[in-house]
């Protein structure tokens, strides 16, 4: 009997919980569509399947071989300071 009640209890929180999450969805939505802007989730996926592509997650093969190329364009150039102005005065 108590595993039966527990079992109910848990599925409740579970049904529950996914009721939540489909309302805040709903919502997402339909501010999307009342101000015209894509949903925050929509924008944090995109970026990270445009940074996946470009390869600049450590670890990622396209990453190295990136790496490779830029290190062959290394410039070498004299560097010189800039006097502030403002600190003298």
């Amino acid at each position: 009997m108590l595993k039966l009640a527990l079992g109910l209890f848990a599925a409740l929180f579970a049904i529950s919980l996914l009721a939540a999450a489909l309302i805040a969805f709903a919502f997402s939505m339909l501010k999307a569509l009342i101000t015209g802007r894509k949903p925050a989730s929509a924008v944090v996926f995109s970026r990270f399947q445009q940074f996946s592509r470009q390869g600049l997650w450590p670890g990622n093969p396209a990453a190295q071989t990136a790496s490779k190329a830029a290190s062959s364009q290394i410039v070498d150039v004299e560097a010189r300071e800039i006097p502030d102005d403002r600190r003298n005065s």
